[in-house]
């Protein structure tokens, strides 16, 4: 695709104005109290993928609302029951796709981290090798696909469930015996970028975060911009629901992935690909340039840019560049 949003040096300073709801804070707040009211339900079971230097789990815990969440852990073999106390890596996963099969993500593992990588609720059915975590909670008219479900009420919109879910996945590795709570990074691609974003925002704790390429970032620019989905999405329900906009508009206010990155703490490294036509480089940009604005002191923030890619960004390059980075900023 051409290159057809703004330029590089006015995308470095893009710092749009919000339109942020003044309740933000509450929201999340009640939300993840009422989920925190039930038991995070950790079930860990060993599962043979015939691989010998690493040891891998199918890992089951309490989500949103309590419904269980499904998500494998890879780890270097041993690692739980020899006295380590390693970082840990969560993962979330892009748009429509699911946890699939352990032996498909294996870099983390092999590079010393314990490996969380968690299921989407409700996807896994688009792409990849499918997914095991149902969504147990009904919707009022939508279109296909997740961005317009529950459109009408922050309360009942699908990634208010899925962003918890991600909390309830940090809280989860965390549990886990040979992982170093004060060392745990959240990353993931595309809407895995947007969740990482949000997660960020809402656990003040973390030591990294790694966004690629982001979803759910400046919600009412990638909509004006883009047309195809999954923004596009928003656009096909509202052209039949015109009467709707105002209400939709805001529930994803409490959604975007801009809002929730300028309450985030820890450093970062993103990922933006210039001719990305599923998440507008102005939109990373406008995620990256207010990340951590809230807080006390400005977290340190790096990105990498892909000028000649499409949402596939960096690829393999970008995860060695996770891979270097991280061991920076853990100090390993």
């Amino acid at each position: 695709m051409a290159l057809y949003d703004l330029p590089l040096p006015e995308l470095e300073r893009y710092l749009p104005d919000l339109d942020e709801p003044a309740d933000l804070d509450a929201f999340w707040a009640k939300t993840l109290s009422e989920t925190r009211g039930f038991d995070l339900a950790l079930r860990r079971e060993p599962y043979d993928a015939g691989l010998r230097l690493l040891d891998v789990e199918d890992v089951t815990f309490a989500g949103f609302g309590g419904h269980p969440v499904k998500a494998w852990v890879t780890r270097p073999a041993g690692s739980a029951t020899d006295g380590s106390s390693l970082p840990a890596v969560v993962e979330f996963i892009g748009y429509g796709g699911g946890r699939g099969r352990p032996v498909e993500r294996l870099a983390w593992a092999a590079a010393g981290y314990v490996h969380l990588l968690m299921d989407t609720r409700g996807q896994g059915s688009r792409w990849g090798s499918g997914g095991g975590t149902p969504d147990p909670v009904g919707s009022g008219p939508h279109t296909p696909g997740f961005m317009t479900r529950g459109i009408l009420d922050p309360a009942e919109h699908y990634y208010r469930r899925v962003y918890t879910d991600g909390v309830r996945a940090v809280e989860a590795v965390r549990a886990l015996p040979g992982v170093d709570p004060a060392r745990v990074v959240v990353t993931g691609g595309s809407q895995g970028g947007g969740m990482t974003l949000a997660v960020a925002g809402l656990v003040d704790d973390l030591a990294g975060v790694m966004p690629d390429v982001p979803f759910m970032c400046h919600i009412p620019r990638a909509i004006s911009l883009i047309d195809s989905d999954p923004y596009h999405e928003v656009v096909t329900y509202l052209s039949v629901h015109r009467e709707h906009k105002d209400a939709a508009m805001r529930t994803l206010s409490y959604l975007d992935g801009v809002h929730l990155a300028r309450r985030a703490t820890a450093p970062t490294l993103f990922s933006v690909a210039l001719r990305d036509p599923i998440c507008p480089p102005s939109t990373v940009y406008a995620a990256y340039n207010h990340y951590g604005a809230l807080a006390a002191t400005r977290p340190e923030r790096a990105i990498e840019v892909y000028e000649f890619n499409g949402h596939e960004g960096g690829g393999a390059f970008q995860v060695e560049a996770q891979l270097r980075w991280l061991a920076a900023t853990l100090g390993r």
